[in-house]
């Protein structure tokens, strides 16, 4: 015999996962305003920048910043990766960071 489904849980569980990446979202986006330095600038002139940004037509403009948001993130990328913290810059490297053995990586 056949399993029944049980409809009301599986919507109820997609209803809750819909939510969690919605608050992801705005979570990482967050992160990135704080990443870019826009945080210093006023909610007024952000809203601004980004309504202009979607009413861009000019795809050359565009382009260019697709450009310049991907060397951020690879510029980004690769200081966290280096340091192993993952602050992405925001702490000092005082030394190297260990080896997953706990040793340091100069031996």
């Amino acid at each position: 015999m056949r399993k029944v489904r049980d409809y009301d849980a599986e919507l109820k569980a997609l209803a809750e996962r819909a939510k969690q990446l919605q608050q992801r979202k705005v979570q990482q986006f967050g992160e990135l305003v704080e990443a870019t330095g826009a945080d210093a600038l006023d909610a007024d002139v952000l809203a601004g920048a980004l309504l202009v940004a979607v009413a861009e037509s000019d795809k050359g403009r565009i382009t260019d910043w697709r450009r310049r948001g991907a060397e951020f993130f690879r510029k980004n990328s690769r200081t966290r990766r280096a340091r192993g913290d993952g602050t992405g810059g925001k702490a000092a490297a005082a030394s190297p960071p260990p080896d997953r053995d706990g040793e340091s990586a100069n031996g």
